[in-house]
């Protein structure tokens, strides 16, 4: 949840930023935008996770769309009590799929982690790369005075 909130607080940062004073009106369209964009983790908008159906952007409401244009109010409920019966299942390969990218971002970060043995009383250091003496720095080795 601390990851969703640092998205959602960046998000809001830069668009609110770009409108500076008009912030208030552009509040409900940044959290409606947010809302509606499907996830890459997920493939499915935080909206459709929670209601079970997709909802439609303000542009389709006032521009008019195909889905607007041949809106049937029975078919409708049809398919929103079919999609309220699957959202279980909808849920669940979300978070399959959220465990999926997860694995993946874990196995091409630790393929850039080189392993490395250390002896007794050796200690690791850490090299700059613009550090011509491998053992200045905090982690040199203790008791050794740096030569030059």
């Amino acid at each position: 949840m601390e990851a969703v909130n640092k998205i959602i607080k960046h998000t809001l940062k830069t668009k609110l930023e770009e409108k500076k004073g008009t912030w208030p009106e552009e509040l409900t369209q940044v959290l409606w935008f947010y809302n509606t964009t499907p996830r890459t983790t997920t493939g499915e908008t935080p909206f459709s996770l929670v209601y079970g159906c997709e909802a439609m952007v303000p542009v389709e409401v006032g521009a008019g769309s195909f889905r607007r244009d041949n809106y049937d109010s029975e078919a409708n409920e049809v398919n929103h009590r079919l999609y309220l019966d699957m959202i279980e299942e909808t849920q669940e390969d979300a978070q399959i799929r959220i465990a999926t990218y997860q694995e993946r971002a874990s196995r091409h970060y630790n393929s850039k982690v080189r392993a490395r043995t250390f002896k007794v009383g050796e200690f690791p250091r850490r090299v700059m790369p613009n550090t011509k003496v491998v053992s200045h720095g905090v982690l040199g080795q203790i008791g050794k005075a740096p030569t030059r």
